[in-house]
C-alpha cells in the first residue's frame, strides 16, 4: 500500500499531471504564521500534521480510476481526445413494407436495455479486486500430501485398498439378460397378492446387499406372545348371579384358602419380629458380660507360654530342611530318574490293562448309558413343564411383584335372584390394568403419593375484613 502510494505521488509530482479539483488557495496559509511545535514527541503528530494536502491529493486519485479507469497523465492523446467531422451521413432506406417495417421496431425496441437496467448497473471503471477465497480449495495440504502418497506407492507397486476392493468385485455376467415384465393379460403369469405379508423382491441378492436394500429378517422371538394367557378371563360358574350351589361353594373355598394364605404370612411376619422375654437382659448377664474375657486372658498367656518353648518335631524338621538344600550326589540323581520311569511305566501299564477291562464290561458301560439319558430326558421334560408353567405366571418385570385382586365373590346370604336386585362389583378398568400386568405387557405400579413441596400461606385481604 506504501509503495502504491509512493507511486502516486512521483506521478503526480511529474510536468503532465492533471488533477480534476482545483487547487487550494496558498495566500491564507502563507500569510498565517504557523504555530512552531515539537515534532520528536509522538503525541503532536496527528495533533499538529496538517495532512488535507495528501487526502485531497487521493481523493483526486481515486476519482480519476473511478471514472476514466487510471490517471489522466497516463492516458494516451487518442483516448482523451476525438477528431469531430459533424454528423455523419445516414444512408438513404430502402423502400420496405410496413410489416418489415414494424419487425425491425420491435427488434430494435426489445434489444436496448431498460433505464433501470442501466442505472443498476456498475459506473466505475476501476477493475474488481481478485477474490482469492475463489482460488482456495478446502483441505488442499491433506489432498496434496494424499496425492503424493498415492504417487509414492504406485511407483513402488502397491494397489491402494479401494482400487483392491474395485478388483475384487464380482464380474458382472453380461450374458444373463434382464427380466423382461410380462404383459398383464398374459394368462401364464404368477399370480401376485398384492395383500401378502411377504413383498416380492426380484432384484440380485447381493445388489440389495451391498445398496443397504435388503429387509432385515425379523426374529422369531418377536412373534411370540410375552404370556400365553388369554386377554379376557372368563370367571368361575360360581361367580354368576345366579349359580349353581356347588359351584358356588367351590368359589368361596378358593377365596377361603386365600384369606388363609394370607393370614398364615401376617402371623410369620409377627412371629419374626416379636421380642422373647427370655433374651431380656438381667443382674446376671450383666455381670457376665464384664467379667468375659479375663480368664480367657490368663489361659492364652500359659498356652503361649508352652508353644514358644522348641519341640522335638520343629528340630527334626528343620534338620530335614538342612538334609535337602545339601547338594545331590550323581548316584543319588539317577536312582530318582529310575524311581521316576518305573513309576510312569507302572501307571501306562495300569492303564491298558483298565482299558482292556472294559470290553467285558460293554453291558453294564451301555445299561449306565442308558440310564444317565433316561436321566437326562426327564429333566429336559421337567424343565419344559416348569417352562410352559411360568408362561402362565406373570414375571417381574420391575421392582414390585405382580398382585393378584381379589376374587369378586358374594356370600350365600348376598346372592341375588335377578339381575335387576344384582350389585355392581369390581372396576372395568382396574380389571383390564390387572390384566395388563398379568399377561406381562406392563410393570406392576402403584399409584404415586402426591408429596406437598411447599407450605399452604393463608391471605387474609382487605374486602375480607369489611365483610366480617
Amino acid at each position: 500500500m506504501a509503495a502504491r502510494r509512493r507511486l502516486k505521488r512521483v506521478a503526480s509530482s511529474q510536468p503532465g499531471f492533471l488533477s480534476f479539483k482545483s487547487p487550494s488557495d496558498t495566500t491564507a496559509s502563507v500569510g498565517s504564521r504557523r504555530k512552531r511545535v515539537n515534532k520528536n514527541k509522538k503525541k503532536n503528530w496527528n495533533k499538529y500534521s496538517d495532512v488535507n494536502d495528501v487526502d485531497e491529493f487521493l481523493e483526486d486519485i481515486r476519482h480519476q480510476e473511478r471514472t476514466t479507469g487510471g490517471l489522466l497523465s497516463e492516458k494516451t492523446d487518442d483516448s482523451l481526445f476525438f477528431l469531430d467531422l459533424g454528423q455523419p451521413e445516414k444512408p438513404q432506406p430502402q423502400a420496405e413494407t410496413p410489416q418489415a417495417d414494424e419487425g425491425k421496431k420491435r427488434r430494435g425496441k426489445a434489444s436496448r436495455p431498460l433505464r433501470i437496467d442501466l442505472i443498476l448497473q456498475p459506473d466505475s471503471l476501476v477493475p474488481p479486486p481478485k477474490d482469492i477465497l475463489a482460488y482456495q480449495q478446502p483441505n488442499a495440504k491433506k489432498l496434496r500430501r494424499i496425492a503424493q502418497k498415492a504417487e509414492q506407492l504406485a511407483a513402488k507397486g502397491v494397489v491402494p485398498r479401494k482400487q483392491k476392493r474395485l478388483l475384487n468385485r464380482r464380474p458382472v455376467d453380461k450374458t444373463v439378460k434382464k427380466a423382461v415384465t410380462e404383459a398383464n393379460n398374459n394368462p401364464d403369469r404368477d399370480y401376485y397378492d398384492i395383500w401378502g405379508q411377504e413383498p416380492k423382491v426380484s432384484a440380485d441378492p447381493w445388489y440389495l446387499q451391498q445398496t443397504g436394500k435388503k429387509l432385515v429378517k425379523r426374529p422369531e422371538k418377536l412373534n411370540e406372545k410375552p404370556s400365553v394367557l388369554p386377554a379376557v378371563e372368563v370367571i368361575a360358574p360360581g361367580g354368576s348371579y345366579n349359580p349353581d350351589f356347588f359351584s358356588h361353594q367351590a368359589l368361596l373355598q378358593e377365596a377361603h384358602q386365600v384369606e388363609v394364605q394370607k393370614k398364615k404370612q401376617e402371623d410369620k411376619l409377627e412371629r419374626q419380629l416379636a421380642i422373647n422375654k427370655e433374651d431380656k437382659a438381667t443382674e446376671e448377664t450383666n455381670l457376665r458380660e464384664q467379667v468375659e474375657g479375663l480368664v480367657e486372658e490368663e489361659e492364652e498367656e500359659e498356652n503361649n507360654d508352652e508353644e514358644s518353648a522348641p519341640s522335638k518335631e520343629d528340630e527334626e524338621a528343620a534338620l530335614a530342611a538342612i538334609a535337602v538344600t545339601q547338594k545331590k550326589t550323581e548316584k543319588q540323581i539317577k536312582k530318582e530318574k529310575a524311581e521316576k520311569l518305573k513309576e510312569q511305566q507302572r501307571l501306562t501299564s495300569r492303564r491298558q490293562t483298565e482299558q482292556q477291562q472294559q470290553l467285558f464290561q460293554l453291558r453294564s458301560i451301555k445299561a449306565s448309558i442308558r440310564q444317565q439319558e433316561e436321566k437326562t430326558k426327564s429333566k429336559q421334560m421337567q424343565r419344559r413343564a416348569k417352562q410352559e408353567a411360568q408362561k402362565v405366571q406373570p414375571r417381574r418385570l420391575g421392582k414390585l411383584k405382580f398382585q393378584a385382586p381379589d376374587l369378586d365373590v358374594q356370600l350365600s346370604d348376598e346372592l341375588a335372584g335377578s339381575l335387576r336386585q344384582l350389585k355392581p362389583e369390581g372396576s372395568i378398568l382396574k380389571d383390564r390394568f390387572k390384566s395388563f400386568q398379568k399377561r406381562n405387557l406392563i410393570e406392576p405400579r402403584e399409584r404415586a403419593k402426591f408429596k406437598r413441596k411447599l407450605k399452604v400461606k393463608y391471605v387474609e385481604k382487605r374486602a375480607f375484613k369489611e365483610i366480617t
